[in-house]
């Protein structure tokens, strides 16, 4: 490995290719799948807690529903029964899957010698360079701080479409050069084939054999080189290994809603980590983010091909990193959670809406493993983790049917004129069975099952330090309450978004590929309405009518109603950032990492600060800064005059068009998106830009 490279170094190091072939789903690997093995009987006992008492507790809940109804059962009654058990089992396997933590299989970190080659890969599209920068001078620092510096190497693997994220990105990276003391290469594609596991994929068969392990960055995430030099050690130590993912903390998030996100992560997400790494062993998931992986192991096992037909169901796999790991178990290596690790963090999303856009994607990837979950040679915890991603978006139209199912049931009983001796013979009637008795015990049940793995984390908190460190037990209680509270009346706003995704990809809409919304800031009335409309008339429709025609069914509607009427407000609200500042102030929903910020924070932070200046504006100072000039054209590939000329029609015209310019702005007015692109990335064009006068 190379020490810390010269501005004007070449943007990559030598090619050092590494196989990849795309896998076949129809067909075992070549020598069948690899030998796996359950992992100690922690993980069976976990296993048996998990999916044997979810099951268990959705068979109970069924037979109870079924005796609500009494021995005749209506086709309406057999609809609400069939949702309400399937619903059952789901709350009732969250927690029991919680519940199976205790079985968690302890973690040990081994010493010895390790020389195992990192690369950090960061795949970008459209994102902010000068944080993107700023988080990898901070990595990069830290990894020489611990002693990973002369076996680590950053590679930023950029899909921007944009010209002037082009620009602002080598801006930022070459600035990221001078500050990092570890090497670091940027590669910028132009054929955006696969989307991020395409600019993976590709990355390694240019350049995998160069490393041993590769740890997978998203554009808003970071992992502390502690923690990376732990996952090396244990993935050396163990040479069946493939993948170490870590339980990401969120941090950042300045509105309502991602500090909201954060606070149930941090507080929550623990024991659920917990209990997810004790019955999935080693057939673990990928989160995509925020993991080690064995190169070898991910390339030969790992690559993805086209599902058949169109989008949305075919084409590439948007939820890619599910389908990885599934492939890497099936090639026989293992696949961890390790829910011990610290300094692994992410951000989130700052509002409802941008949480709705990311999810369409997820909701499209998720269903389109409906045609890989079939797979041959797949595990069935790979399989579980499938339907547990499916399910978890589908669970949303169950959840609006078995509502609308209940209302359905109460307007025929309000409606119609019971006949209680439908042959004309019959000695005695037929009466109408209902147990309300055991209905609400059985929705008690249900939410107990949904809140007391909350009530669990959060009594472990308070009997912990977390509590302290997030403002004293008090504080943590009153932002646990609230967060219940929003997220009760969040529930059902996002229930419709999800049903209304599933629908638009049922009738076979894509959702594309944009970049995320990493900050925030309180959409204005016209747009948090054009969005929730539908649902604050739904809501303020189904009131009415309840009002008039049941009134007694509003008590238990009451949160669901509350939460569409609002949800104009609700989504603006918690969409500000100065909300979020008062409640920070105030210390709700605070976070030990937000009231003490990790130093890797403080000085990712810093960084950012420092190169941001530093990408404003480059294009108008790029014709006259020599220096500048220099710097992108290091990080520009070299220029191939044999490409085809269909390839380059727009590089073609934009030098006709700078030819028959008088100046460098008349230039750029000439030029269309495509050609400024084009000009962007040839040496050759900007050197003849340039050449003209100011």
């Amino acid at each position: 490995m190379t020490a810390r490279l010269a501005p004007d170094s070449a943007a990559v190091p030598p090619l050092a290719p590494l196989p990849m072939p795309v896998q076949d789903l129809r067909r075992l690997p070549q020598g069948g799948p690899g030998p796996r093995r359950m992992g100690g009987w922690q993980v069976g006992a976990a296993r048996i807690v998990a999916f044997g008492g979810g099951a268990l507790i959705g068979v109970v809940g069924g037979l109870q529903m079924r005796l609500v109804f009494g021995d005749h059962t209506t086709f309406l009654q057999a609809c609400l029964l069939t949702l309400f058990t399937i619903t059952f089992t789901w709350v009732g396997f969250s927690f029991t899957s919680m519940l199976s933590g205790i079985f968690a299989r302890p973690l040990t970190t081994p010493s010895g010698a390790n020389t195992a080659r990192i690369a950090v890969v960061m795949p970008v599209y459209h994102e902010d360079p000068a944080e993107t920068a700023g988080r990898l001078v901070a990595l990069a620092r830290d990894l020489y701080r611990v002693g990973l510096g002369d076996r680590s190497e950053i590679f930023v693997l950029s899909d921007s479409r944009r010209p002037e994220s082009h620009l602002a990105e080598t801006m930022a990276i070459s600035r990221l050069r001078d500050l990092s003391p570890v090497p670091v290469w940027y590669r910028r594609r132009t054929d955006n084939t696969g989307r991020k596991a395409g600019n993976v994929a590709q990355f390694l068969r240019n350049w995998g054999g160069r490393y041993d392990q590769m740890l997978v960055l998203d554009a808003d995430s970071l992992v502390g080189a502690e923690t990376i030099a732990i996952m090396s050690a244990r993935m050396t130590a163990d040479p069946k290994l493939g993948l170490i993912q870590t339980m990401p903390m969120l941090l950042g998030g300045q509105t309502i809603f991602a500090r909201l996100t954060q606070f149930a992560g941090r507080i929550y997400g623990p024991a659920i980590a917990r209990g997810v790494a004790a019955w999935s062993g080693d057939d673990g998931n990928f989160w995509g983010h925020n993991a080690l992986i064995r190169v070898q192991a991910f390339a030969e096992s790992c690559g993805l091909p086209e599902l058949p037909g169109r989008p949305p169901f075919g084409g590439h796999i948007l939820s890619h990193d599910f389908v990885e790991a599934a492939l890497m178990r099936r090639a026989g290596w293992k696949v961890r959670l390790d829910h011990d690790l610290r300094q692994s963090y992410e951000g989130s999303p700052p509002s409802l809406v941008d949480n709705a856009v990311r999810e369409r994607r997820w909701a499209q990837g998720n269903l389109q493993h409906l045609k890989v979950i079939w797979a041959r040679g797949l595990s069935l915890v790979s399989r579980a983790h499938f339907t547990i991603g499916i399910m978890g978006f589908l669970m949303s139209p169950i959840w609006l049917g078995m509502i609308l199912v209940g209302l359905a049931l109460s307007a025929n009983v309000l409606l119609s004129r019971p006949e209680y001796f439908p042959n004309s013979y019959q000695l005695f009637p037929n009466w109408p069975v209902f147990d309300p008795q055991r209905m609400l015990w059985l929705f008690a049940c249900a939410m107990g099952f949904l809140l007391l793995p909350k009530f669990i984390a959060i009594a472990r908190a308070c009997l912990r330090p977390l509590a302290a460190e997030s403002g004293g037990p008090l504080r943590l209680i009153i932002s646990a309450l609230f967060e219940i509270l929003l997220s009760a009346l969040i529930a059902p706003v996002q229930m419709l978004i999800q049903t209304r995704q599933i629908f638009d990809i049922l009738r076979g809409r894509d959702s594309g590929w944009e970049a995320q919304v990493r900050a925030g800031t309180m959409p204005p009335w016209h747009v948090v309405l054009a969005h929730h409309w539908m649902h604050m008339v739904l809501g303020l429709t189904t009131l009415v009518v309840l009002a008039f025609m049941s009134p007694g069914q509003l008590i238990w509607l009451s949160p669901i109603l509350a939460g569409l009427i609002l949800s104009p407000a609700i989504s603006r609200w918690s969409a500000s950032p100065v909300f979020g500042r008062i409640a920070r102030m105030r210390g709700l929903l605070a976070t030990p990492e937000e009231l003490s910020t990790p130093p890797l924070i403080s000085a990712a932070n810093f960084q950012t600060a420092r190169i941001k200046p530093e990408t404003a504006d480059a294009l108008s100072r790029l014709g006259s800064d020599g220096a500048l000039m220099s710097r992108h054209l290091a990080l520009l590939p070299e220029p191939n005059p044999q490409r085809p000329a269909a390839e380059r029609l727009h590089e073609i015209s934009a030098a006709a068009k700078i030819a028959a310019a008088q100046n460098r702005n008349e230039a750029l007015t000439f030029l269309s998106v495509s050609e400024l692109d084009a000009l962007i990335g040839s040496s050759v064009l900007l050197k003849q830009w340039a050449a003209l006068s100011p």
